[in-house]
Parts: structure tokens; sequence; C-alpha cells
């Protein structure tokens, strides 16, 4: 399969191409490897290739039949490797010794295991610059950020690598890519992606599990090939009737949508942030829906508390985990094995009491209730996905000790993401225009736990309707 023709195709129409033997799987998978080679030494997104793909004997009928696929590294376990979490700490750890629950059913998808993608280390940052690895650079413009910290999957994805690649979110971490590269990103509702066996529980529930695409469809599909509780999972999101993919087909209900930018006083929202959630406001009335202000049900003081607990999370569990990798591995960190940022939120972690550690929990469920009482007057609630266009590289630096201003730093670029997390809320990310400097700007759409379906429903409709639809998607 010629490399041009690969990427004008999305990971179900890769699929069907395939079934219909109009494309053979290897075809597909040399174009696939075609597209590394030839852009990723320029965005560093593929920090490990498999010599062959990894995969499962699948049936024909698997959503993804004989599509590539790549995994971030970090979650996901794939039995047989290391995960680096572009730590050289980390990476000096034993490879996994079985599948994560999470890609046993990537595999039972039809997905093909090309390799794993590239993060900040240990996934705490909003850009991919991980000095393990280097910088993964935007595919639009490559003095800009991916994102992060799914920001490998993000490029490699946007770039055509693959149509798809998986992702994490722990505070945004599937979505600020997802903008920034102009794809689609869900992050799912609590409870409804497995994390077992490895993960027991991940930052007290704030991270979710999913991926990253060119299109709804894929996000969809995915989705229900993914969908589902695990064995002793601690958290369960509603149960779905019917397929998501199916709902793309069916009639989207009326729904009432709340455009809101309420956010910190030290956040700066740019014209262009403003203007792509006017633009996407606007279509979804064209649309039929009821489009209306609202407020918040929240004290602006209360919109620190996302913050404070994805803080003291972040700190409790690297300490946690230090503690757990210095077991497995028979010894600390070396020099150099470990950011600055990172050995500062161990030391936070190790300082932080039992009693701070609860009382920031305890904020954190209490806020969610309070939010809740949104959801009695509203069906979905729109904002910017982000403060403004990609970064430039260099923008969110690691090497320093300050945690408390590197998490503000990165909330004030993506200062809608974190509340979802806290809440256990569904939320989207869709591209909706493009910058000044020709960068992605896109929106977040965010609905009740249990209503995904909601969100795939209306970003693709809000997509098909925008005239940008064919820079973004691809079919």
């Amino acid at each position: 399969m010629d490399p041009a023709d690969y990427v004008k195709y999305d990971g179900l129409g890769l699929a069907e191409l395939i079934r219909r033997k109009q494309a053979s799987a290897a075809g597909v998978l040399a174009a696939a490897q075609a597209q590394i080679a030839a852009t990723n030494p320029a965005i560093n997104a593929v920090i490990e290739l498999f010599a062959a793909p990894i995969e499962a004997p699948s049936e024909p009928d698997a959503p993804f039949f004989g599509v590539p696929f790549l995994l971030k590294d970090i979650g996901a376990a794939l039995a047989g490797t290391r995960t680096s979490g572009a730590s050289r700490y980390l990476m000096q750890g034993p490879p996994a010794a079985v599948d994560d629950t999470l890609t046993t059913r990537f595999k039972a998808a039809g997905l093909r295991i090309l390799g794993k993608t590239n993060l900040p280390e240990l996934g705490f940052n909003v850009t991919t610059e991980p000095a393990a690895f280097g910088p993964t650079r935007n595919p639009w413009h490559p003095a800009h950020s991916a994102g992060g910290s799914s920001g490998g999957s993000a490029a490699a994805v946007a770039a055509g690598v693959v149509p798809l690649a998986h992702a994490t979110d722990g505070a945004g971490s599937i979505r600020i890519p997802a903008a920034c590269c102009g794809l689609v990103g869900l992050k799912p509702s609590r409870g409804a992606v497995p994390q077992g066996p490895a993960h027991a529980d991940i930052y007290g529930g704030l991270v979710s599990e999913g991926i990253v695409s060119r299109t709804l469809r894929d996000t969809a599909a995915a989705l229900d090939a993914i969908h589902g509780l695990d064995a002793g999972a601690p958290y369960a999101a509603p149960a779905q009737v019917g397929s998501f993919l199916g709902m793309l087909s069916s009639d989207a209900p009326r729904l009432r949508i709340v455009v809101n930018h309420q956010c910190m006083p030290d956040v700066a929202l740019s014209a262009e942030a403003l203007g792509a959630q006017e633009t996407a406001a606007r279509v979804l009335e064209e649309l039929g829906h009821h489009v209306m202000p609202v407020a918040l049900p929240v004290a602006l003081e209360d919109l620190e508390i996302p913050r404070a607990v994805y803080l003291a999370q972040v700190c409790a569990q690297a300490a946690a985990d230090a503690a757990e990798l210095q077991r497995s591995i028979g010894r600390a960190p070396r020099d150099g094995e470990l950011e600055r940022i990172n050995r500062a939120a161990v030391e936070r972690g190790r300082s932080m009491t039992a009693a701070d550690f609860l009382g920031a929990v305890r904020s954190g469920q209490n806020f969610a209730r309070r939010f809740a009482a949104v959801w009695r007057h509203i069906d979905v609630m729109l904002s910017p996905a982000l403060a403004g266009p990609p970064p430039e590289l260099g923008a969110f630096p690691t090497d320093h000790d300050d945690v408390a201003a590197h998490v503000a730093r990165m909330l004030r670029f993506s200062p809608f993401t974190a509340t979802f997390n806290l809440t256990g809320d569904p939320a989207l990310a869709v591209p909706v225009a493009m910058s000044l400097q020709g960068l992605p700007l896109a929106v977040q759409l965010a609905a009740p736990l249990g209503r995904d379906g909601w969100l795939l429903q209306l970003g693709d409709r809000l997509m098909a309707a925008l005239p940008l639809q064919e820079v973004f998607a691809r079919s």
C-alpha cells in the first residue's frame, strides 16, 4: 500500500480495505513503517519500534483488523517489554510479566502494536520533552509542542504514522495533545476503561486511559472495544446500552449546552481560544441545540481545588512509586536518572502528612459533589480546550524544584481539563479552527458520568459542520 494512500484512511477504513482484500495487512504494515521512517526523525514521536508487530489472533470482523497501533510508554503494560515512562530510572525495572487488560482488549480489537510513544518523564508535564528521549515536535509546526503527556501518541497520529494510538489522562493528558495536534481526544468516564491488573488505582481515580485519533468513529469504535469493568476495579462507570459507534448514525437528542470560560484569576485566555469556543457555540446552536450561559455551582476560589488535588495526588504517588521502584530495582535513582521536578515531587510526597493528603482527597470529593449540581440544569458544558494555541517547545521547564509552581503553570495552560479528572465525568477535545500561526485550536465538551455517547455524537456533528473538517479528519 502506498503511504500516500495509507494516510487517507482512518482505522476503520483501513480494516475495511483489508477485509475486502483491497489491501493486505502486510501492505498496510509496510506503509505504516514507511511513515515512521519518513516522519519520526523530524517529530520524535516513536521511541521504541518492535522488530515485528505484537498482536493476538483476531477474527476478520474485529473492528480494527490488521490496523497498526502504538502504545504510550506508560500504562497498558505489554508482556515482555519494559515500561520506561521516559525515565532512565523506571526503565531499569523488570519487563511486564503479563499484558494489562487494556492491552489485551486492544489486541482483541485487531490492532497490531508496532512500538511505543514518547511522553514527558513519568507523564508529569503538558508538553513532551523528556531528558531521556528529547522533545516530540508538533507535526503542524516543529518549533511548537505536541502537548502532553500523550504527546508522542498525538504527534504520531497527526503525522499519519498510525490512525489511532493509546493515551492516558490524569489532568488532561489525552485532551491536551489532541487539542495541540488537531485530533479527537476523549477522556472516558471514570471506571469505563480497565487499568488492571497492574494498577489498583492511579492518582485516586484522576487517571483514565483511552486513545487519540483523527475521527470520531475511530474513537467510538475503540471505546466499544475497550469499555467495561476488569476484575477488582475500584470504580465502575454506568453500563453502556448499545454501541458507541452505532450512536454516531442515530438521531442525536437536542441538548442543553452551557458555554463556560470561568477560570482562575491567574489564567489568561487568548482571543483565539475564545474565538474557537464562540465558533463551536454558534455551530451547535445552528444544529438545533439549546446553547446558553449558566453560573457554575462552585465559588471562584473552588476552582483552585482541582489543582490542589492533582498536586497532592502526584506527589503522594511519586513517593509511593519511588519506594516500590527501589524495592523492585534494588537501589535508589542515581544522578541523572530522574529529572529534577520528579525528584522534588518525591520529596514533597514524603513530607506530606496523612492528614494533609486525606484533606486534599476530601476537598476534591466535596468539590465533585457541589459541581454535580450543574448537571441538573444542563447536559453538556462547552469550554476552550486550552488557554491558547500550542506553545513553543521549552515553555514548561522541569529543571527546578518548585512542584507547586510547575502544576500551576501547567493548569494555567489547560484550565478546564483537570476539573473532569476530579469529577470523573467524560470530556472530549475536538478541533474546530486554526490559529494565525497555522496551529490547531480546539474546544472541550464535557457531560455527566456515563454520557460519553452524547459527547461522541455531539463531536461528530460539530466536526461534520465545520469548514475545516477536511483539514482535520481524513475519511
